[in-house]
């Protein structure tokens, strides 16, 4: 499958550069995944598309601080280093800036608390770091650290709140789940009040968020891992919905793909308590064994992402919504608008 099946047109000025005053006001485009019918609401009308026996599933990963900036400790020259995965014992993959000039054995320092070096290269250009530190690491990350947006951001947050959910608990990523950015505390009040459960899984968002596609066969494509995590009371909610007929709402592909990996190792039976890594990538032709329906942004052309959104509703349908969303100024990417696939 040619990865040009996924590309489509965006001009730059639909790229959202900075998040709304009101999360819940951003737009909504919902799709009919059967048939392909779309219509054009505000978030807050997600509630009339959401029916009592529904569960939805949010991600509740946090956004560390994982941009740092320091110097070259032989050569004073400037290095960026954006923190991707713990590996335990202070030891982090990361990307690198600039990427050939930083080797194995290089000292960074970031401040007169906190320096790193560069143990190995990782896979896709990654590099393996071991710092040394005074005090708290995670403390230390919180005053030296910026919030890592995407490339595509250009404007600067103000506010670092906004690039979390208001739901964020497990801090870990290295990206925001976007989809959830939608959400207040009000709006989950209101959807639980109209007899909807919410639950929770974790999944803290990496690599792949970060690297496009570099192949021309889909079917080439290597997804990085991601760890996830579903509790037993997560699980046993989502099975009983199951039994009872109700929807398994996805808020966000995180979230997607965490379902449909412990759905997978299920095979099909009864969900279970399961924690690890996950490199699962959904394009057409997979089949969804535990997600019903999808809230999601709006992703980029050629993107795992899309793939993945065309796989539960269908590569017309999904290309013909965004060309509506192109038509209709929809706002694209991390701080843009929403979709909801029924």
């Amino acid at each position: 499958m040619d990865v040009e099946l996924y590309n489509f047109e965006l001009p730059d000025e639909l790229i959202a550069q900075t998040p709304l005053l009101e999360r819940s006001s951003s737009r909504l485009l919902t799709l009919n995944k059967e048939d392909g019918k779309t219509e054009h609401h505000t978030f807050k009308d997600i509630t009339e598309y959401l029916k009592s026996g529904d569960t939805l599933v949010l991600n509740d990963t946090r956004v560390i601080p994982a941009r740092l900036f320091g110097v070259k400790e032989d050569t004073g020259a400037k290095a960026e280093v954006l923190l991707l995965k713990n590996l335990g014992e202070d030891r982090w993959e990361a990307l690198v800036k600039p990427g050939k000039k930083l080797k194995q054995g290089n000292i960074i320092v970031f401040s007169d608390e906190l320096k790193a070096v560069i143990e190995s290269e990782s896979d896709m250009g990654g590099r393996v770091l071991k710092f040394t530190y005074n005090g708290v690491f995670q403390e230390i990350l919180d005053l030296l650290g910026q919030m890592p947006l995407p490339p595509y951001i250009k404007d600067k947050l103000d506010d670092r709140e906004r690039y979390q959910t208001v739901y964020a608990r497990h801090e870990g990523s290295a990206a925001a789940p976007t989809a959830g950015l939608h959400f207040t505390e009000e709006l989950l009040d209101d959807i639980r009040a109209k007899g909807v459960s919410v639950a929770f899984i974790t999944l803290h968002v990496g690599l792949g968020t970060f690297r496009p596609m570099s192949v021309e066969r889909v079917e080439d494509h290597v997804m990085h891992e991601e760890y996830y995590s579903l509790s037993q009371e997560t699980a046993d909610l989502l099975n009983d919905t199951r039994q009872a007929g109700g929807r398994i709402i996805a808020v966000g592909t995180t979230t997607c793909r965490t379902l449909e990996t412990v759905g997978q190792q299920c095979a099909g039976g009864p969900l279970k308590e399961s924690s690890g890594w996950t490199s699962i990538f959904m394009f057409p032709g997979y089949e969804f064994t535990v997600v019903n329906a999808l809230i999601t942004n709006f992703h980029l052309p050629k993107s795992t992402l899309v793939m993945l959104v065309s796989a539960l509703a269908g590569r017309e349908h999904i290309l013909e919504a965004y060309k509506q969303a192109v038509n209709e100024r929809y706002r694209f990417f991390s701080f843009g608008d929403a979709m909801f696939i029924y």
